[in-house]
């Protein structure tokens, strides 16, 4: 094209180039940016009459690109994170690749395949997508919902299953050594793993603190890169995936303090290679290919979708998931992942996954990620058509008063915010009902003997059910934005004035709950980013009122429209609720030998001494509610203070037994 060959340095500017076309054009059409790196692989390649002169050399430099993608995978995994849904990620997750992988070879002997590479269609096809799911739920304003998490712990359990499946798959290829090869990887694999255990949780994170102490920024990255490429290749001679040595090394620093620095040093340098990746993946795109197995593509891509959403619903359900989880599940993770294509060109490399095959889970994966942003929408219509079909269903009410329900609380959401917000208005003799429609939720709230209504809280007659007609105030404490959307308008069109505080997903979300009308909407991660700016500038000792004006200003900056107060009664209970955060209350009890004992407060002047206010005091005749100063302090009695921490901790020191100060008390002291 231009007259001249410049070898591998051309192609790679090529590719970059292309991939950052195809990467525009995917975010124009709300696609993930992998879907434009592929096409752009797809227009280079020799099928399409591309540019690229040596293929080859490109795949080698691409494979940098898998193994520092699984070494960033390593990096990132969090145990921590996984764990309120750790039974579902990996229980459910090993479930769901059995069962897929068995769909799988049941498609692949109807489709006249053998059964090694059976098997390889259905480990393939078995495998969903991170980042066009990542993509989707930010797209669509699901992120943090409870589905969200969900899905994310399947699918980081996907990807650490990639590991094994990398081991195992190549050795179908030599069927005469069997269980013997596959054991023998194992085995491999285990002293490794003990290695990197015994050795690496040592060696690695030392080396990587003496490299950030060092203060080069350049050095770090290095040393972090080294040891992600070079454990890499020491895996490959000892017989097995880099991936897997990379992935390893990963999850080992990422238990060190530096890990976060590692991870945001090395994203770069891996999005550049994997950019590489799939560019190379979509090069071996061949649309003759497709023309000529479209049936085989066609019917993999509705076996293999159609499955694989029934399979993850079904285990979601399956491990106590309700409401719309297990519909947003699967259709959310039917597709085919990036990921097969890591373990596809394993297989491609090692002669044991055939070009045919490999074009048909290409042709698939490609197909069924484009599809995921239009079949995930259809979350929300689905879900509203099966709760109209439930309309008709009866609703179970626990825990109800036999006098029924009037100006009460009801409270969409048992959940922890949900359950201990009940628990608080029940202690307090506050009249209230929950809803709920999980079971373990609900059979927590029956035994702490909590007013409950199982059932969907977006079904008017679930609503009608708890009274929602008559009742004095609606809480949302569900996550997602569609839900509670459903909720308010229903509650709504059942009682047109009742006050509605809702749960906030997003700030975007925020902002529709309150044009729909709520009177407070509350997103949970902005309050406590306030509340840790509140209590980070306590701790500088900035002016209490300063505080409240940089608080108050940030949460009319983050709200924007949405912090406007419905009443200024509203405002007002809001101003001082900010401002009550700010002062500590506290009893401190009169100890004998203290100061304080047997001497009026006036006598005392607690105020001018310690900038202390005492608001009350229990004495041996009872309580005494804004004590004046006149009332004599004796030892035993228990006195309320309020102010800052340090006034409360002077007043304290005063309150235990010391050795009296000179001029401690004078006559002429007065309360300020």
């Amino acid at each position: 094209m231009l007259g001249f060959r410049m070898g591998i340095a051309a192609d790679l500017t090529f590719v970059i180039v292309a991939g950052l076309v195809g990467g525009i054009l995917a975010r124009l059409i709300g696609q993930p940016l992998v879907l434009g790196y592929l096409l752009a692989g797809v227009l280079l390649g020799p099928h399409a009459g591309g540019t690229i002169s040596d293929v080859a050399n490109l795949e080698l430099l691409a494979e940098l690109g898998v193994t520092l993608l699984l070494f960033g995978l390593g990096l990132e995994l969090s145990i921590k994170e996984m764990a309120p849904v750790r039974a579902v990620a990996l229980l459910g997750t090993t479930l769901q690749m059995t069962l897929t992988i068995v769909v799988g070879v049941g498609l692949g002997r109807a489709l006249g395949l053998d059964w090694a590479q059976a098997v390889w269609l259905g480990a393939l096809v078995s495998l969903s997508s991170t980042m066009v799911v990542l993509k989707t739920l930010q797209a669509q304003g699901r992120i943090g919902t409870l589905s969200s998490r969900v899905m994310l712990g399947m699918l980081v359990a996907q990807d650490i299953a990639v590991v094994p499946l990398m081991i195992v798959l190549p050795r179908l290829a030599t069927p005469d050594a069997g269980a013997a090869a596959v054991a023998q990887a194992a085995v491999k694999a285990v002293v490794f793993l003990g290695l990197m255990v015994g050795v690496g949780t040592r060696v690695l994170p030392w080396l990587v603190e003496r490299a950030a102490r060092s203060g080069s920024r350049e050095l770090f990255l290095l040393i972090i890169t080294a040891l992600g490429l070079g454990i890499g290749y020491v895996t490959h001679l000892f017989g097995l995936s880099s991936a897997l040595g990379a992935f390893v090394a990963g999850l080992v620093l990422s238990e060190s303090d530096y890990s976060h620095q590692a991870l945001s040093d090395i994203i770069p340098l891996r999005d550049v290679f994997s950019l590489l990746f799939f560019a190379s993946v979509g090069m071996l795109f061949d649309p003759a290919q497709l023309l000529g197995q479209w049936p085989a593509v066609v019917a993999t891509v509705v076996v293999v979708g159609l499955a694989k959403g029934l399979i993850f619903a079904g285990v979601t359900w399956g491990f106590g998931y309700r409401n719309v989880i297990p519909l947003a599940t699967g259709l959310g993770l039917f597709q085919v992942g990036e990921f097969t294509f890591v373990l596809a060109r394993a297989g491609l490399v090692s002669g044991s996954l055939s070009p045919g095959l490999y074009g048909l889970v290409l042709n698939t994966a490609l197909i069924t990620m484009a599809l995921t942003p239009i079949v995930a929408g259809l979350t929300t219509p689905v879900y509203g058509w099966i709760s109209r079909r439930r309309e008709r269903d009866p609703v179970q009410t626990i825990n109800l008063p036999d006098r029924g329900l009037r100006d009460h609380v009801v409270i969409a959401g048992a959940g922890r915010v949900g359950s201990n917000i009940a628990a608080v208005l029940a202690g307090m003799q506050l009249p209230v009902v929950l809803i709920e429609l999980d079971d373990r939720r609900l059979t927590h709230a029956r035994e702490q003997g909590l007013p409950i209504v199982f059932g969907d809280a977006t079904r008017p007659t679930v609503l009608e059910a708890a009274r929602v007609e008559s009742a004095r105030l609606v809480l949302v404490t569900l996550p997602s934005y569609t839900l509670a959307r459903s909720i308010v308008e229903h509650a709504r069109s059942l009682n047109p004035t009742v006050p509605i505080v809702a749960r906030a997903d997003s700030l975007e979300a925020l902002h529709a709950l309150r044009a729909l009308g709520v009177e407070e909407a509350v997103q949970p991660e902005l309050e406590a980013g306030l509340e840790m700016t509140r209590q980070a500038l306590l701790h500088l000792r900035v002016p209490v009122l300063d505080i409240l004006e940089v608080t108050d200003g940030l949460r009319h900056e983050s709200y924007g429209p949405a912090y406007s107060p419905r009443s200024p009664q509203n405002d007002l209970i809001a101003r001082l609720g900010n401002l009550g955060r700010l002062l500590d209350f506290k009893w401190v009890p009169i100890a004998a030998g203290s100061p304080l004992a047997e001497h009026t407060i006036g006598d005392l002047g607690i105020r001018k001494r310690t900038g202390a206010s005492v608001v009350g005091a229990m004495t041996e005749t009872g309580f005494v509610a804004s004590p004046g100063p006149d009332l004599r302090l004796a030892t035993g009695d228990l006195v309320a203070v309020v102010g800052s921490q340090e006034q409360l901790t002077a007043f304290e020191r005063l309150a235990a037994p010391a050795v009296r100060e000179p001029g401690l008390v004078s006559g002429t002291e007065a309360e300020g």
